[in-house]
């Protein structure tokens, strides 16, 4: 092989190492911070960019997509003097990746340092209860404070979360125990609730079943008194026709009038037949008759004494 062919594969590889050397590509999302001779020279978008191999270097790249950092749990004491244990959940994301780099020297602990001790400060002035309750105002105000903090650092909070808060075990079982006894008076309650809508229940049924017994009871004396009344009528037609039909008889037949006293005496007890007859009308022919039938009776109870009194004086002539 000659001299010249080796020259020429050797300048060849030097070129392909150069230009592999040069080209980078970039990734979406992502920027590269590129430095030259030691000093920030620019900041390389996505895509494809070139640099000069020994003169420029690429730092890691920058992901500019929203990140999270969960912290571990770390001791704090709410104002009522009560120790706690509280984890938080920071969502943060680069904006400006040249301060990213150059501001901070480790972005993830310096957020997780400002983040403790402003979380102490926080739940210092809230109660066990208050810090219980107060999630959402707890996360407004680190993030608040967090954003205006790392707002230098080229890094803006998008969000905090309070992830987890341990009390101690006597306050776990205190609050247990006060759980439980708020479940037993919801519980009594609803059953207290239950009876009073089943008492009620129970009074409208009774009363409804009332209310149709009453019914019932006034339908049938209606019935009751529209049958008697039905009999009352029909009574009256039949007395009506009896007594039409003993006038055609008395009409048309030739009897005497102490005849037509008696046959009035003997319909009488007929026309008082029934429960609905409680007055009757008696003529004067018929007290007339009476005194005539009392005359004869007397007149037949002298009569027999009279001869009981003849027979008497005759023994004691004899």
């Amino acid at each position: 092989m000659s001299v010249g062919l080796i020259v020429i594969i050797v300048i060849a590889v030097i070129v392909l190492a150069f230009v592999a050397r040069s080209v980078r590509v970039i990734p979406q999302s992502r920027v590269g911070i590129v430095q030259r001779l030691g000093r920030y020279h620019r900041t390389a978008e996505s895509g494809l960019t070139f640099i000069i191999p020994l003169v420029d270097k690429m730092l890691p790249k920058t992901d500019l997509r929203e990140q999270v950092v969960s912290f571990q749990p770390q001791a704090v004491i709410t104002n009522d003097n009560v120790g706690i244990q509280i984890s938080a959940v920071v969502y943060y994301q680069i904006i400006d990746p040249r301060a990213a780099e150059y501001e901070v020297a480790n972005l993830t602990v310096a957020m997780e340092q400002i983040t403790q001790t402003n979380l102490r400060n926080v739940i210092g002035n809230l109660t066990l209860d208050e810090t219980l309750v107060s999630r959402d105002e707890i996360n407004a105000k680190l993030r608040a404070v967090l954003d205006e903090v790392t707002e230098k650092w080229g890094v803006r909070i998008t969000r905090v979360e309070i992830k987890e808060i341990i009390p101690p075990h006597d306050i776990q079982q205190a609050m247990e125990k006060q759980m439980q006894a708020e479940r037993n008076r919801r519980a009594a309650i609803l059953t207290a609730e239950g009876d009073k809508r089943a008492a009620i229940l129970k009074a409208e049924g009774e009363k409804e079943s009332a209310i149709l017994k009453a019914q019932g009871e006034r339908e049938a004396a209606v019935l009751r008194a529209e049958g008697e009344a039905e009999a009352y009528r029909k009574l009256q037609r039949a007395q009506i026709e009896m007594a039409g039909a003993l006038f055609e008889r008395l009409h048309t037949s030739d009897l005497s009038n102490e005849a037509l006293r008696y046959l009035y005496l003997v319909t009488l007890p007929k026309i008082a037949e029934g429960e609905a007859n409680k007055l009757f009308v008696v003529p004067s022919e018929l007290q007339d008759l009476a005194g005539t039938v009392s005359s004869l009776a007397t007149g037949a109870k002298m009569a027999s004494g009279g001869r009981d009194g003849f027979s008497g004086s005759s023994r004691e002539d004899d």
